[in-house]
């Protein structure tokens, strides 16, 4: 018979220790969060529903976001083992300068809706180490943005508008504000049919109905913020109304490459040419100047059924060589997605949503853990495969399943839309 006594309190104490304790609500929800999912998850209940279908939302049927998750999903990583791992190194050198790690922050519009700190708040937490990238549709100033990320790296994503002018005096603010790259986007000739956006009403600045009211009661925190700080406006715009409307106000459906040259010759720092969907249309913006192409279908808000950007990495590269730069976006969520397009032959990945969500549930702390949950993964997602360096990815390291094996995201966010609200 076994005979049993009582542990001594000096015993216990290694397994007692009690857990950190903070009173800082948010910090606390942000802490437990390990995924961008998670993030996504305390977004939805912290943010008006009108601002998070903003964020999460894509065109008509979504189907080209859903898609782009899949093909990320598809990806299968082929590890090497038995190689020193302890120490590894996310940087890379990314249009003329270094980043920390191998993804900027994605221009978005209107980032002070999704939380008065606004964009504020994101370049203050990129300057740890990435650019972000300030858009044309941005609520708060170029040089705003500058002050509050001294230090860091400043893009300025332009969308040309019918007036040359209000575009040359954007491109030459940003260039006295220290800004090293110009995004050019050209995939919007027209807004997209977002419906979410439609459904919900949305418009900038939000108005006050009876569903915004009722939804207000829901979030009081997120809408007494919104009247009591700065007014929410287009810093760069003079039109309001919906998304939809002040696109179609503004940006100009005539667009061509020569308007690509003219900005070549207008803006001395790298140029890149957001928006590119094919092999060809990469060819010929480098031809016309273009130090990158950044292969996007605009997170899938544009056009739907648009071409996916993973699936366009490999040819265009090979198409491209040491032409140009090939940076990629849209449906990335996870550390191993940028892994995974930076070994398919990518300079550099960028992130939106991933960080929106974490700046809707938390303001700047909020993007901050968005940009720590992603380090963490690709740092580990290289330790697995058995790299030590960014630079050392290659082809054979990822590849793209058949559409048909295609499982869920890693962040369970498969089907966007309306399905699991």
């Amino acid at each position: 018979m076994v005979r049993r006594r009582m542990p001594r309190p000096s015993e216990l104490a290694p397994l007692l220790r009690p857990a950190p304790v903070t009173l800082d609500r948010t910090a606390a929800r942000l802490a437990r969060a390990t995924s961008i999912g998670d993030l996504r998850a305390l977004a939805r209940k912290r943010a008006p529903r009108a601002v998070f279908d903003y964020t999460d939302g894509a065109a008509e049927d979504e189907v080209s976001l859903r898609r782009a998750r899949e093909v990320w999903s598809s990806v299968e990583f082929t590890p090497t083992v038995l190689r020193d791992v302890s120490r590894v190194d996310t940087g890379r050198d990314v249009l003329g300068g270094r980043s920390a790690l191998p993804f900027a922050l994605a221009p978005t519009g209107f980032t002070r809706m999704m939380h008065t700190e606004g964009e504020r708040a994101v370049a203050a937490a990129a300057a740890a180490g990435i650019p972000y990238a300030l858009s044309t549709m941005g609520s708060t100033t170029i040089e705003g943005v500058a002050e509050a990320g001294r230090g860091g790296r400043h893009w300025f994503q332009l969308y040309l508008w019918k007036d040359r002018s209000v575009a040359h005096d954007l491109v030459s603010r940003a260039r006295a504000a220290g800004y090293d790259t110009l995004l050019l986007t050209v995939d919007t000739p027209v807004g997209g049919n977002r419906r979410r956006d439609a459904r919900n009403g949305l418009s900038i600045p939000p108005a006050l109905s009876l569903r915004t009211f009722v939804d207000g009661a829901r979030h009081p925190r997120w809408w007494f913020d919104l009247i009591t700080t700065e007014p929410l406006t287009f810093e760069s715009l003079t039109a309001g109304g919906s998304p939809f409307e002040v696109i179609n106000k503004v940006f100009d459906p005539a667009l061509t490459m020569d308007d690509v040259a003219w900005l070549r010759e207008t803006w001395p720092g790298k140029l890149v040419i957001k928006g590119v969907q094919s092999v060809a249309d990469a060819r010929r913006v480098v031809a016309a100047g273009a130090d990158a192409v950044l292969l996007s279908n605009h997170g899938g808000r544009q056009l739907d059924r648009a071409p996916v950007p993973a699936e366009l990495i490999e040819p265009v590269v090979q198409e491209l060589g040491d032409d140009a730069e090939v940076l990629v976006d849209t449906g990335i969520l996870h550390g191993g997605d940028v892994v995974a397009a930076v070994a398919l032959g990518a300079r550099a990945a960028l992130v939106g949503r991933a960080y929106l969500y974490g700046l809707m549930a938390g303001g700047e702390a909020g993007v901050r853990r968005s940009i720590e949950i992603l380090r963490a993964e690709v740092e580990r997602t290289m330790q697995l495969l058995g790299v030590t360096r960014i630079d050392d990815l290659r082809p054979e390291h990822a590849r793209l399943r058949p559409a048909t094996t295609r499982p869920l995201h890693p962040d369970g966010l498969h089907a966007p839309g309306a399905r699991g609200r």
